[in-house]
């Protein structure tokens, strides 16, 4: 009788049973380090927009940004100003130029970003090229894209630096309601 070489279906059906159940194991610890990762990116980019805010009151004296794209970078050979070429104060992302963004709002690292301004300034300062007055007061809300998917907390920060959060990620956490993030 000849032998024949190679392996038997039940040990190619086993072999892959056991791949499966690895990769059963693998995947959801894989989806939470990812959901993980997007928050701490989501915390970390509210805090630069914060840094961002200050600056840009403190520069130029019209208080909060009336708008994100007032942060962005002026083109080269411009000089920054307050709001029509750009304050040079963060990246095209952060300042909503990117595809999916706009004056106030953006998307980065699974996660939606919303600027809210209140409490508008009477007026912008004259003569270094604000496009409108700034706000008082603002909020930052950063929510998830797919809860459960890429993230499941929702953050917001507001102009006193505190960063508040709900573990729904559907609606953005209200400042003084809301835990505060440590």
């Amino acid at each position: 009788m000849k032998k024949q070489k190679g392996f038997s279906l039940i040990e190619l059906l086993i072999v892959v049973a056991i791949i499966l159940i690895i990769a059963a194991i693998a995947i959801p610890n894989l989806i939470r380090s990812r959901m993980a990762a997007n928050e701490a990116s989501a915390v970390s980019t509210l805090r630069t927009l914060t840094t961002a805010f200050v600056t840009y009151s403190s520069t130029y004296g019209n208080g909060l940004p009336p708008t994100l794209t007032a942060l962005q970078n002026p083109a080269p050979g411009t000089p920054p100003d307050c709001g029509t070429n750009g304050a040079g104060l963060v990246d095209d992302v952060l300042a909503g130029k990117a595809a999916g963004g706009g004056a106030a709002k953006f998307l980065k690292s699974g996660y939606t970003f919303t600027y809210v301004g209140a409490n508008a300034l009477a007026a912008a300062p004259a003569g270094i090229g604000c496009t409108g007055p700034g706000f008082g007061t603002s909020t930052t809300n950063a929510l998830p894209i797919s809860v459960g998917g890429t993230g499941q907390r929702g953050f917001t920060i507001d102009n006193t630096g505190v960063i508040y959060f709900n573990l729904t990620g559907l609606a953005a956490p209200v400042p003084g309601t809301d835990p505060v993030l440590q």
